[in-house]
């Protein structure tokens, strides 16, 4: 069986967007501080009467790359093409979680428990468990956020594409990602953390979406270069015959 380059491309393409989100989603469950890991003072900002230094959850490291790839694929296999493999994301999370949940409850072996004790963990099962055994809450909000997301970009960056035509790459790509990682900020904390068992003040709620956002608004305008040097491998992989039919079909407009 033989794949041409465009096949081979969306396979790929799909196999790291479906990798980077749910790498993301099992780092989610550390918080780091920046400013320590910068080596900075800490900022102690202050929002909605709110203050503290800047914490975010391990899984930003990725999904800035995630809605790059978002852009990506949208330009070159549309609405389909992102639908389809935000679809089966959320369906592989789920099954993901499903199956860690179902290994935390197997019983550990005995030995196995106290392994680690020498490092600091006396108990693997139990940190086996936390680590693994996010909150219904927490994954709820992460996929319904997620799902959100992308399909408000994929609808942004086609209202974009449409209004400028195959010019501006950065405008569509960029400015979807801000709208839509806007919308998945706060989605994904009110269900989370509001909705959820912990009952957030709306200003505590309000205060770290902002931070969060801000945060996500940096790392997306400066991800905006690497939109454009991974474009160009595409186009030299796939001619620029091949590229340009694929954007035509992409956008709705068949050569």
């Amino acid at each position: 069986m033989t794949f041409d380059r465009s096949t081979k491309l969306f396979v790929v393409l799909g196999g790291f967007f479906v990798c980077n989100a749910l790498i993301a989603e099992l780092l989610g469950v550390k918080i780091f501080a920046l400013e320590p890991t910068l080596g900075i003072a800490p900022l102690d900002w202050e929002l909605f009467g709110q203050s503290g230094s800047l914490n975010f959850t391990a899984g930003v490291l990725l999904w800035p790359v995630v809605f790059v790839m978002t852009d990506i694929i949208n330009e070159y296999f549309g609405r389909r093409g992102v639908r389809l493999l935000s679809y089966l994301t959320v369906a592989l999370i789920l099954y993901t979680f499903v199956f860690a949940y179902l290994a935390i409850l197997l019983t550990p072996a005995e030995w196995w428990v106290g392994i680690q004790s020498a490092r600091g963990v006396p108990d693997m099962q139990a940190a086996f468990a936390v680590i693994f055994g996010q909150g219904m809450w927490i994954i709820a909000g992460s996929v319904i956020a997620f799902l959100i997301g992308q399909l408000i970009d994929v609808t942004i960056f086609h209202r974009i594409r449409r209004a400028t035509g195959p010019r501006w790459v950065w405008a569509r790509a960029t400015g979807s990602t801000l709208v839509s990682q806007l919308i998945d900020s706060f989605v994904v904390l009110y269900i989370a953390f509001v909705l959820g068992p912990q009952r957030w003040s709306l200003e505590l709620f309000l205060a770290v979406g902002t931070v969060n956002y801000l945060y996500k608004f940096v790392v997306a305008v400066a991800l905006t270069p690497v939109i454009y040097l991974v474009r160009a491998l595409i186009e030299r992989y796939l001619g620029a015959a091949r590229a340009e039919t694929l954007r035509a079909r992409a956008a709705g407009i068949e050569n």
